[in-house]
């Protein structure tokens, strides 16, 4: 298959820190998913109880990433209590495990006591009213559970969140089979991605011949002229870019536009049983095996280094070749992956509260 060489660069320090799996709009697209679907039930009703006025789960979706900094307003009192009182919040977002494996398992390579896993079963936990000092070891409030199980639902479902690529210290994806061998320097972790890069004059070109054009509403007005962007990690590709496609695609202007048009679609989605803690357990097996999708294709090049203009450190990137269809497939698991996102999120809230 003909492929695309595809380099960038990075700009800030390790993204992963800031990575905003689907950005804005994806994510109040699962929020709004799951607004619907629990309309009338018991779920709903417990919701609204832990909701301030006027918010919904489509408008609190986003508050997770809103608390790394003030990209979405001033930061809330609500926010700086929770930062302070969680300072490795960034680190709830995502797990690194090597994407080719089948299951995600506790204290394995690449996962973490913080990571969206556990800290999914801890909201869980919260909310079911069983968030002791085991079972809720950062003392979420059952309103801040909610506020972070209704974003960690949509990370969870974002492939690069889940499946990481490892690169061999010969060059080539390769399976760390212990966290010695990456200290070693057997095996360089991507950042969930962000230190693969991509060429992004050259995807937009392909996504111009694949991808449907935006509407003329949504397109920046005219105003003083930047440099054009060439380069884009791939973790910022899925976070965003990927998510425009899938609008552009299903002529969505707005998440609950996709959510109102996934529901009547009657997509088939996974059916979850057994005790809610499992199931981030479930929906990680889900997202590994869908990642191993997302990388299907990508292929580094040769590393080499650049320093973070913030901080001052050096670190390895890649460029990668991907196909050059990638805006196409990537689309089509992206909307997969929100709509299981929107109701993940909605039956666990009817399993928490099942009356």
């Amino acid at each position: 298959m003909k492929k695309l060489l595809v380099v960038a660069a990075l700009g800030g320090a390790f993204v992963s820190l800031n990575a905003q799996a689907w950005g804005n709009d994806g994510h109040r697209s699962v929020g709004a998913i799951a607004d619907q679907l629990i309309k009338g039930s018991a779920a709903e009703k417990h919701v609204r109880e832990l909701l301030l006025p006027g918010e919904s789960l489509e408008k609190i979706a986003i508050w997770a990433d809103c608390v790394k900094g003030t990209f979405c307003g001033p930061q809330t009192a609500e926010m700086a209590a929770y930062v302070a009182a969680n300072p490795r919040h960034t680190e709830y977002h995502y797990t690194n495990v090597p994407f080719q494996l089948p299951e995600y398992h506790d204290h394995a390579v690449g996962t973490d006591d913080d990571d969206v896993v556990q800290t999914l079963k801890q909201c869980i936990a919260t909310l079911q009213g069983k968030g002791d000092k085991v079972g809720n070891p950062h003392h979420f409030t059952p309103r801040q559970a909610l506020l972070i199980l209704t974003h960690l639902a949509g990370d969870i479902a974002q492939p690069l969140h889940v499946g990481e690529a490892y690169v061999g210290k010969d060059g080539g994806f390769v399976v760390p089979v212990s966290q010695a061998r990456i200290d070693a320097g057997e095996a360089f972790a991507t950042q969930g991605g962000n230190n693969l890069l991509l060429d992004d004059v050259k995807l937009s070109e392909a996504s111009g011949r694949l991808i449907p054009p935006p509407e003329a509403e949504n397109v920046d007005p005219p105003g003083p002229p930047r440099p054009p962007r060439t380069t884009r990690p791939l973790h910022s590709y899925w976070d965003g870019t990927v998510v425009n496609y899938v609008f552009r695609r299903m002529d969505a202007r707005t998440p609950e536009q996709f959510a109102q048009a996934v529901i009547a679609a009657r997509p088939t989605v996974a059916v979850y049983s057994g005790d809610p803690l499992d199931w981030p357990y479930q929906w990680a097996r889900r997202a590994l095996a869908l990642s191993k999708q997302a990388y299907d294709g990508v292929t580094p090049g040769a590393v080499s280094r650049q320093t973070s203009k913030s901080i001052g450190e050096s670190y390895n990137v890649w460029p990668v070749s991907v196909p050059a269809d990638y805006p196409l497939p990537s689309s089509t698991l992206a909307r997969t992956q929100l709509t299981e996102g929107g109701y993940q999120l909605a039956a666990v809230l009817k399993a928490i509260w099942p009356g």
